[in-house]
């Protein structure tokens, strides 16, 4: 499945020659370059956007971006629509010396075209202040913009590492039920959780095998690349049939070799890929989870309190304590902090069952595309094995 194909599924609602009664916003990333030397070198992206809506600057606007600008952007949502799945940005390379490598950026630029574009056509998020400022503001504002963020915001990327490993820990403790102090329950919200447990590890292992698969291909035309250049070799050693059988081998296994890399690199990014992203997009929903066990918890905590205020402020009223006009003030407070902590729980379940629906439906649209292509994929590699060694079993025969 290429991903760019799934950008535009999941991508941009509207494309710019829609009808204009329409409004469209049309996102790609592209050309990556490198700048900087040494430590300090990164990779900068060209955005560019095309959309007619009205609180745009105007029809198109290219901007750079660089991968910093947008974790920046993935933060920022994650803090401003609590219950809104956020989309997973592609991976950081853990290895330096692969940071830089053809197949590793264009993974990424294609990672960070879907990310941005599942921005833009989702109802809610496509509104964003934040999305409109990343893509129109100019380099240095977008840079002094991130730089000004405070708290999570202006923390070091290590650190932020450190913050989503230690909120990953939270949230499995959440799904698998560790954490109980005061935990919601319904039979609901406990299917998704497990359903979304489940799933991660579905996938996981799905991915894991897809990686071996890769691997195997890749394995598989290296080895047949260099057998056939020692068949050529053997050919060259040989009487004319023979000579030419063997070199007509060694011809063919070399151009399979680079069929299978082709191969390889096609499952990659559209097999192994797609379903990485999967996994990172569950753990998105599994932070989600993790926000909404905590606005239950504040929830069912400030209600607990507002009654135990309840009792307090009655036993003051009969002994007409002159406490009671303090404590009612504090009782008026704390229950309109807990209407807005209900308000706010009620908010995020009524999101996150949208956004399941939604979740559900683009899941089954891309799963089926991405299995579809790699069966396509082995299906036509098979042929062209069985095509290749075909046409040189009579030679081959006529040898022996």
């Amino acid at each position: 499945m290429q991903q760019n194909q799934r950008s535009s599924s999941s991508g941009s609602s509207q494309s710019p020659r829609s009808p204009k009664s329409e409004q469209f916003l049309s996102v790609s990333v592209s050309d990556p370059v490198k700048l900087g030397n040494g430590v300090q070198s990164y990779i900068s992206y060209r955005v560019f956007t095309k959309t007619n809506l009205p609180d745009y600057q105007g029809p198109e606007k290219i901007v750079i971006r660089r991968y910093n600008d947008f974790v920046w952007l993935r933060d920022r949502l994650f803090e401003r629509y609590k219950g809104i799945f956020i989309p997973p940005l592609p991976e950081k390379s853990a290895v330096e010396k692969f940071r830089f490598s053809a197949e590793f950026i264009e993974m990424r630029r294609q990672g960070l075209d879907l990310f941005v574009n599942r921005i833009a056509s989702h109802p809610e998020l496509r509104q964003s202040d934040d999305l409109r400022l990343f893509l129109q503001a100019d380099e240095e504002t977008m840079e002094r913009v991130r730089a000004q963020d405070l708290g999570i915001f202006k923390k070091k990327p290590s650190d932020l590492m450190q913050i989503f490993k230690d909120m990953q820990s939270k949230v499995s403790d959440v799904v698998l039920g560790k954490e109980k102090p005061v935990e919601e329950s319904t039979p609901e919200y406990e299917k998704m959780k497990r359903y979304i447990f489940e799933l991660e590890e579905h996938l996981a292992e799905a991915q894991k095998h897809a990686f071996r698969l890769v691997k195997r291909h890749r394995e598989l035309g290296q080895s047949l690349s260099d057998f056939g250049k020692a068949v050529k070799l053997l050919g060259a050693c040989e009487g004319d049939s023979l000579g030419k059988a063997f070199a007509e081998l060694g011809t063919k296994s070399e151009a399979l070799s680079i069929k299978l890399q082709a191969e390889a690199h096609h499952l990659l990014m559209n097999f192994e890929e797609p379903l990485k992203d999967y996994v990172r997009a569950v753990q998105s929903i599994k932070a989600t989870i993790a926000e909404r066990a905590t606005a239950f918890k504040q929830h069912c905590e400030l209600s607990e309190t507002v009654k135990l205020k309840e009792i307090n402020l009655d036993k003051l009223m009969l002994t007409r304590s002159d406490k009671y006009g303090d404590a009612e003030a504090e009782y008026r407070e704390l229950k309109a902090a807990s209407e807005e902590a209900t308000r706010r729980f009620e908010s995020i379940v009524r999101l996150m069952n949208e956004e399941m629906a939604r979740f559900q439906e683009q899941k089954t649209e891309d799963m089926g595309l991405a299995f579809h292509e790699f069966a396509k994929g082995q299906a036509h590699l098979a042929n062209t094995i069985a095509e290749a060694w075909r046409g040189l079993l009579p030679k081959l025969e006529a040898c022996s």
